[in-house]
């Protein structure tokens, strides 16, 4: 089979490369990048035979729809905004899809195109990375177990760096929505806005990170799991991060920049009349403090761990009649490696064609046990706990 990777030389997109490309079922591997050094370097990293290199204009149209239509799947590991547009290209090309998510809003446009991509034949994932993605699945494999869902409470753990890392763990515009955008939460079975950066409680996580300071956070998850388990009766379902993996003197600097205008999208009149968007300039910034993509394939086995994440969905419901809660925690010691190794897995799914067609979130498609089988050869390990009271 033959997958294409759009964004293949980015942080998450080079994992999925790097996935994919020691996958046995998998033949070729297309680096789809603009950024053709990025690209060569992460193949170079990688040095596999199976990988093509190819430079993609998204907003070409036609040059996608031709460079998707001999591909068995693509994975989108570009920035949200695309999803659409790429999404209409996979209906023309007639090729499966499956992105890292929505941030919310944009995962609901997307399954909006549900029936087109029925009627087309053709089979989407929305939201396949570690998070969303890995609770999505979490989610499943607890809900499937119980009569009655009634919470399901979603906590992305991520080893603290030190004071002075000023290093951002994934696309610098993603993590800015994220940072100023309400997130969205499903509470008393109503969808509500909150405030970023709010709700804080302490979790406890596994060993080496133990207790961590959790907020909200806009996520995909919460666009789509009120609605898949519906008929469970849930009431309530949020997601919660420690600042997106980064430093908290990190976060609050760019909160502060943002609160005084630098986020807007609004072109202003800089000097000699020219008219720059304050947010253009301050993503171009920051994205100086981006570690190279390279740094996030997976290491050596002979490597110390260097970003613990555990991701963890705690579900609450009720089996005969008694209170019931599934823990499940997903562990990693590269942290970013779930985020593009989840979508490869499913890209491999797809172009085998276990996904029915139409547009999923991954919850109503991804059989739980097969897929943490398939983390596991990677050494991404999923823990299940069950508590039930004694009485």
């Amino acid at each position: 089979m033959n997958i294409l990777v759009l964004g293949g030389a980015g942080k998450m997109g080079g994992i999925a490369v790097q996935t994919l490309a020691n996958d046995p079922r998998v033949g070729e591997v297309v680096i789809a990048d603009l950024n053709q050094q990025a690209a060569r370097e992460v193949a170079d990293v990688i040095h596999s035979p199976k990988i093509r290199i190819a430079s993609i204009d998204l907003r070409d149209h036609d040059a996608l729809v031709a460079a998707l239509r001999p591909m068995d799947a693509v994975v989108n590991a570009t920035v949200y905004y695309t999803n659409l547009p790429v999404m209409e290209a996979c209906i023309q090309a007639r090729t499966p899809y499956v992105d890292l998510g929505g941030l919310f809003h944009t995962t609901r446009k997307q399954l909006e195109l549900h029936e087109r991509f029925q009627e087309a034949g053709v089979s989407a994932v929305l939201g396949m990375g570690s998070a969303p993605g890995v609770p999505n699945v979490q989610a499943r494999y607890a809900a499937d177990r119980l009569d009655v869902v009634e919470s399901i409470r979603i906590y992305d753990g991520i080893k603290p760096p030190p004071p002075d890392d000023t290093a951002f763990t994934y696309a610098v515009a993603t993590i800015l929505d994220e940072l100023t955008m309400k997130p969205m939460v499903f509470r008393d079975g109503e969808f509500i806005e909150a405030e970023p950066l709010s709700e804080f409680e302490d979790y406890l996580f596994v060993e080496p990170l133990g207790v961590l300071p959790m907020h909200l956070s806009l996520h995909s998850e919460v666009a789509t799991l009120p609605i898949s388990f519906a008929d469970k009766g849930v009431r309530e379902v949020f997601f919660k991060i420690n600042y997106w993996g980064m430093a908290p003197e990190t976060v609050e600097k760019v909160r502060v920049l943002a609160e005084y205008g630098l986020n807007s999208a609004e072109p202003v009149e800089v000097k000699g009349g020219v008219k720059v968007a304050p947010r253009d300039l301050m993503v171009a910034l920051l994205r100086q403090h981006e570690p190279p993509s390279t740094t996030f394939l997976a290491p050596p086995a002979n490597q110390p761990p260097d970003w613990v994440k555990e991701i963890v969905t705690e579900v609450r419901g009720r089996k005969d009649g008694r209170e019931v809660i599934y823990r499940l925690g997903t562990m990693t010691v590269k942290g970013a490696l779930p985020t593009g190794s989840a979508p490869a897995i499913t890209a491999i799914w797809l172009a085998q064609g276990r996904i029915p067609a139409g547009v999923h979130p991954p919850e109503q498609v991804i059989d739980p046990e097969a897929f943490f089988a398939e983390l596991k050869k990677l050494g991404i390990e999923t823990r299940v706990t069950v508590t039930r009271p004694v009485y």
